[in-house]
């Protein structure tokens, strides 16, 4: 992905009242979306459900995918949306309507999402004019990461040794190398997606929840602290 420069949605730091479900990149994968989230013990009044990024793109139905979490939204879930290097590159040929960036949207099956909504070109990826005002204004909230305490939730990865507001968000949307082949004790559990596994990753410093759901894998989510993972 190219590196030009975003602007970048804040960072936040938050206390979890209730439990913590993350999910793992949905991919249009509507139908496992709505499978995993009838299985999920979700307090609305208490609990925190987070998206780790990628949830459009490849997939049949990103339009249902974010339609699904603004309902969530509307409904009063406590619900925390990350970017992933797919929503990333979406917004970066907004922002700048470069368009080398084409043949990159199409490599990460932007043609999937617009079929979702029903547009029949890509003209309207320049404003996103294809997505109702609602689908919009969620994407535009997408964080680079969250934080708790306890735990780090990011897309794809950091860096060790860099403190976490200093990462620019292409790192943050596309980290693999050392970060999934080091183990480097920072304190915090760092819960993260981008890299599919067949099973989740489980390290005494990080949890993978990629588990290739558009590839004809489940879709995962983990539930935390417990770390008690739920499947589609």
């Amino acid at each position: 992905m190219p590196r030009n420069p975003a602007s970048d949605p804040q960072p936040a730091t938050a206390p979890a009242a209730g439990r913590i479900f993350a999910i793992g990149d949905v991919h249009g994968c509507a139908g496992k979306l709505a499978t995993l989230l009838e299985r999920l013990p979700l307090d609305a009044q208490r609990d925190t459900l987070i998206f780790l990024g990628d949830l459009i793109d490849r997939g049949p139905g990103s339009m249902e995918v974010i339609e699904t979490i603004c309902r969530l939204q509307r409904q009063g879930v406590e619900v925390v949306g990350l970017i992933g290097n797919h929503e990333y590159l979406l917004r970066e040929y907004q922002r700048s309507g470069d368009t080398l960036l084409l043949p990159y949207l199409r490599a990460n099956g932007i043609e999937a999402t617009l079929t979702s909504y029903g547009a029949a070109s890509q003209r309207g990826l320049i404003d996103l004019s294809f997505m109702p005002p609602e689908h919009r204004a969620f994407l535009g909230t997408l964080r680079p990461y969250w934080e708790t305490d306890d735990f780090i939730f990011v897309h794809a990865g950091i860096m060790p040794g860099i403190p976490l507001a200093e990462h620019d968000l292409p790192t943050l949307c596309e980290k693999r190398g050392e970060f999934l082949t080091r183990e480097v004790p920072i304190g915090k559990r760092v819960i993260f997606g981008h890299t599919p596994f067949a099973t989740p990753l489980l390290t005494p410093t990080k949890i993978g929840i990629d588990t290739g759901a558009v590839y004809g894998n489940l879709l995962t989510a983990v539930e935390l602290p417990a770390v008690r993972f739920y499947h589609a």
